[in-house]
């Protein structure tokens, strides 16, 4: 919105700096920030008088969860989406495609997650609704927001798919790219929402990770960064970074009331949400790869868990002593600070490993 006062620019010559999308992303920052500090509060307490016992606990999880954690409400992703929006609509190009198309999976993967947080809190149930219905919905808003971005791009290179360290490796999937490029989007979702079970343990991978993206979106999509790094040029997609800005603002003031002990959970509202917008700005970037390594942290919960249920099934033995693998850690003797705290540590190692193949190339 406040793009748009550029127009004036030749009048009133301070209104030049609204061209630049680094300016805009540290006033998305800072206004994510506020507007969750100022408006968290009151939702935190809105929502605790609503739900009432809070979020259901598993009752086959750590059992200090169902002492430590009970009765703190959730939903809190509803705080983070709030501030992303506004932010977002204040700060960016709203004239650009990819802003609308990774928003638009930001807040429907954001409706499955709340649907599913209401089930929950209302039956005081840990399961929601249908897993099968659940991921369905995802796979149609993905494949739907893969089909607008391969309509975006250059053809063979909006449908193509590129590899980190090697710069002049493309190949074109076709049509597949709207599958795989699904699968991504619905994964990252999904693994972020796995990922999202002790205090202040997601969030701040989303951080990072989008902070590590907002980079790569302003790089891929500046044609002088890009030609001198030797990555491929998308245009359009540096507006995401705005996009990015306003996620590492409003994660950094939901941190706020998260940090341990928790005073709301981000719920599946979130995580899902969070998940499939880190999902949607690697599809158009071109950096799906890239994610798998930055995101390592989600990937390595999504995958214990796969390997548990598989292991269970074909054997009847468990290979973690639960799953995902930080609860493991918890049955280990790890406490909750420990283990949330050294997560954060490889997220920061993983983003470093994956904003590095930029450059090795």
């Amino acid at each position: 919105m406040l793009y748009w006062l550029i127009q004036f620019s030749d009048t009133i010559s301070v209104l030049n700096v609204f061209r630049y999308i680094t300016f805009r992303t540290g006033g998305a920052v800072v206004t994510a920030i506020v507007f969750v500090f100022l408006f968290g509060p009151g939702t935190i307490n809105l929502l605790r008088l609503m739900q009432g016992k809070g979020q259901p606990i598993r009752a086959d999880g750590p059992q200090s969860h169902l002492v430590t954690k009970r009765g703190t409400p959730t939903m809190g992703g509803l705080m983070i989406l709030a501030g992303l929006v506004v932010s977002t609509l204040l700060w960016a190009n709203l004239s650009n495609r990819y802003v609308w198309i990774v928003l638009g999976v930001t807040l429907g993967f954001g409706l499955v997650g709340f649907y599913d947080d209401y089930l929950k809190v209302t039956k005081q149930t840990h399961d929601g609704f249908s897993g099968r219905l659940r991921l369905g919905i995802e796979i149609v808003i993905a494949a739907a927001a893969c089909f607008a971005l391969s309509q975006l791009g250059r053809p063979p290179f909006a449908t193509s798919l590129t590899f980190p360290f090697f710069k002049e490796l493309v190949v074109d999937l076709g049509w597949f790219f709207i599958a795989f490029g699904t699968f991504v989007i619905v994964g990252a979702g999904n693994a972020v929402n796995l990922t999202d079970g002790l205090d202040g343990l997601a969030i701040v991978p989303v951080m990072i990770a989008s902070a590590s993206f907002g980079a790569i979106a302003y790089l891929a999509g500046n044609a002088v960064f890009a030609e001198y790094l030797q990555i491929h040029y998308v245009a359009g997609t540096g507006e995401l970074m705005v996009v990015c800005g306003a996620v590492f603002g409003a994660g950094l003031g939901f941190l706020w009331f998260n940090a341990p002990p928790a005073s709301i959970f981000m719920g599946d509202t979130g995580s899902l949400a969070l998940g499939g917008l880190l999902g949607a700005v690697a599809v158009a970037t071109k950096h799906e790869i890239v994610l798998a390594v930055i995101g390592g942290l989600f990937v390595l919960e999504a995958v214990s868990v796969i390997v548990q249920v598989v292991s269970y099934k074909l054997t009847g033995k468990r290979v973690f002593k639960m799953a995902p693998i930080h609860h493991h850690f918890e049955q280990l003797g790890w406490t909750e600070p420990q283990i949330v705290i050294r997560f954060w540590i490889i997220s920061v190692v993983l983003a470093l490993i994956g904003l590095s193949t930029l450059k090795l190339r």
